[in-house]
């Protein structure tokens, strides 16, 4: 049976979530105190009258500190968030106490039988079936066996002093004022097996709740696998559409322009070093994703040569900021390949990056041919928007915002909203 102190507890996500959760209880479980402890002052109130001065006293040196301590325990539970370590077994202890001395005032006050006979033996199970979501295995264990010892010394008081008179067979004890030790028997036994299962439950409720946390991590462990490797999958796509492009344009150059083709072979091999060095990372600071953009617009620079002119309006406060990995490559190469490409004259494109707030803001705009629209969407969206904007989807589920502008001859525009996470601050 575990504990919260065996090694499979040593995660301290258990530890914490057990010890909420029992402290919940445990508020909950005063408050039923109080309310069992008043029922039992306004019994004893009623039947005083017909009570001795002895047993009236007995009730009272027993009911009057236990209620105060439980009316004290609830004004000072009220002003700290977090119970003592100490409290859910100090009152059990209490209670149990209580309980073992009130028979033990009725027997002296008036009669063993009185106090043997009393139902007020039946907060003792009250006590131990409190214990499993209040307390860990070791101290239900350790009520119970206080609650076994306890009526167990009663009974052997009252015995020993000979208060019980003669002990007789359980039936006469049933019709008569007289004690069977078979039935006393009997009674510890019920309240061992009452601790035994409460015990047992506060390990069967430590393992449920450890169960919980194992099941809940390996599901969100698997989740995230999962969406790593499909997140890899995206990129390792981009990369093969991108060099199938870039080698085309160096095959094209290298008959006509052997120095361009040259200088473009040696701006990849910077590009794809630059590649590997992020190739295990999903996000990048936006520093180091620029300084990325920037070989590859080198290397299609070299590809227009005066054709095509690439700016960056980058607000300083930005380059700090966490984006995807190759998110601006792929819609730099879009506007270059399907918007200034086509085009006789060549263009331009821009890239600017400012942050609004606790949001960044990202966009890659062209002055090319722009696309058709077909009901507020691209007639075809090719790899690197369609990538994007999965790869936006995965890393920042709710939290981000992927659209864009175009008309045929309008040039066309991508922005992107980013939660904004600096580098070596992430939240």
């Amino acid at each position: 049976m575990s504990s919260p102190d065996d090694p499979i507890f040593d995660d301290p996500v258990a530890r914490i979530l057990l010890a909420q959760r029992r402290d919940e209880a445990q508020r909950l479980i005063h408050r039923v105190r109080i309310v069992v402890l008043v029922l039992l002052s306004v019994a004893a109130l009623v039947y005083a009258p017909a009570l001795s001065p002895a047993l009236r006293i007995a009730n009272a040196a027993v009911l009057v500190p236990t209620v105060s301590w439980a009316l004290f325990q609830q004004l000072w539970l009220h002003r700290h968030e977090r119970l003592p370590r100490w409290l859910p077994i100090v009152n059990p202890i209490v209670d149990t106490t209580a309980v073992s001395a009130i028979m033990l005032g009725y027997g002296l006050a008036s009669s063993a039988t009185l106090a043997l006979k009393s139902p007020v033996i039946l907060v003792y199970f009250l006590v131990l079936a409190s214990r499993p979501i209040a307390s860990s295995v070791r101290a239900a264990a350790a009520v119970a066996a206080l609650a076994v010892a306890e009526y167990a010394g009663v009974v052997a008081f009252f015995i020993l002093t000979g208060r019980t008179g003669k002990l007789v067979d359980p039936v006469t004890a049933s019709i008569g004022p007289s004690i069977a030790l078979l039935d006393e028997a009997a009674k510890i036994l019920f309240i061992a097996l009452g601790g035994a299962i409460a015990t047992y439950a506060a390990g069967w409720y430590e393992r449920l709740v450890r169960g919980y946390l194992v099941e809940t991590r390996e599901r969100a462990r698997a989740q995230a696998q999962l969406a790593e490797a499909q997140l890899h999958s995206l990129r390792l796509q981009l990369n093969p559409h991108f060099l199938f492009n870039t080698l085309n344009a160096i095959t094209a150059l290298i008959p006509t322009e052997p120095r361009g083709a040259e200088k473009m072979v040696t701006g990849l091999s910077e590009l794809l070093r630059a590649s590997l060095h992020s190739a295990g990372e999903q996000e990048v600071p936006l520093a180091r994703e620029l300084d990325h953009l920037r070989l590859y617009v080198d290397i299609q620079q070299t590809r227009f040569g005066g054709r095509l002119a690439v700016a960056f309006d980058v607000d300083p406060a930005t380059r700090s900021a966490l984006v995807p990995s190759l998110v601006l490559q792929p819609l730099v190469e879009n506007a270059i390949r399907h918007g200034i490409a086509p085009r006789g004259s060549g263009g331009s494109v821009l890239v600017r990056a400012a942050r609004a707030g606790d949001e960044l803001l990202l966009e890659v705009r062209d002055d090319g041919i722009g696309a058709e629209v077909e009901n507020g969407r691209l007639a075809r969206e090719g790899v690197g928007l369609s990538n994007t904007r999965e790869r936006l989807r995965r890393l920042h589920g709710e939290r981000h915002d992927f659209s864009y502008e175009t008309s045929p001859g309008a040039g066309f525009a991508v922005r992107l909203t980013l939660p904004f996470r600096a580098a070596g601050n992430e939240t």
